[in-house]
């Protein structure tokens, strides 16, 4: 198989995977741009925001920071407590990313959420190149959310319809996400490990703190646990 065909076959393998992620950036991606458009900003703003810093919820976040007096320390920590999770991602992802090359440097850029629950969860089909398959998953999902910012910033003025509770579209966008994924695995070993310890951390720390004390706490479990949920996938093989 040439290059050509092998980056057409990854295309044709992750473009599937990412259609439900279509539909919710683009939705939320219009109400960023519509956001952005209410606050005075031109659409080139939103664009050029979703292509060079894509990170969901800090762009609306920085488009508040634009409007007062830039402190870039504050900016900074406030970026970090964010998008904290990102750190926890970075270290599960380090295997995965092991072996494709330069790819490697768009990955790290361009790895949210939604692009973490399938590259993290998802082994590419046999006779596609693992790099490539990851790196489909990542342009397509930057390709939803930057075309949902230009539609929301070129038509924001001429959009009246009230946008209150569409950021819920990611939160059902993560639900079906992970029910797939339960589906998929014979084992929930992590799944219920997630939910538990995330539960946990919500009801100690609240909603507005437990994301990253769960993140620790997830990471830590597994980590302990590894070798014993290896051995359990391996005997049930």
């Amino acid at each position: 198989m040439n290059r050509k065909s092998q980056i057409l076959a990854a295309f044709r393998a992750a473009f599937p995977y990412t259609i439900p992620i279509m539909t919710g950036f683009l939705f939320l991606g219009i109400a960023y741009g519509i956001f952005m458009n209410s606050l005075g900003f031109h659409a080139i703003y939103p664009i050029l925001m979703s292509l060079l810093i894509f990170a969901g919820s800090m762009e609306f976040v920085a488009a508040n920071l634009l409007l007062v007096a830039f402190h870039p320390i504050n900016a900074l920590l406030l970026t970090l407590m964010v998008n904290a999770r990102h750190l926890f991602y970075g270290i599960s992802m380090l295997d995965k990313f092991r072996g494709v090359g330069k790819k490697k440097f768009y990955l790290i850029f361009g790895m949210c959420d939604e692009t973490f629950a399938i590259n993290s969860t998802t082994k590419a089909p046999e006779n596609v190149d693992k790099g490539w398959f990851m790196v489909f998953v990542t342009i397509l999902n930057q390709v939803y959310w930057v075309a949902g910012a230009a539609i929301g910033g070129i038509f924001g003025s001429y959009i009246t319809f009230n946008t209150e509770g569409l950021e819920f579209v990611m939160t059902a966008l993560f639900v079906v996400i992970f029910v797939d994924q339960w589906m998929k695995e014979t084992r929930h070993h992590s799944a219920i490990v997630g939910l538990g310890l995330s539960v946990l951390c919500l009801l100690i720390f609240g909603g507005s703190n437990f994301i990253i004390p769960a993140m620790i706490a997830i990471l830590g479990v597994l980590t302990l646990l590894r070798k014993t949920v290896e051995k359990s996938e391996v005997a049930h093989t």
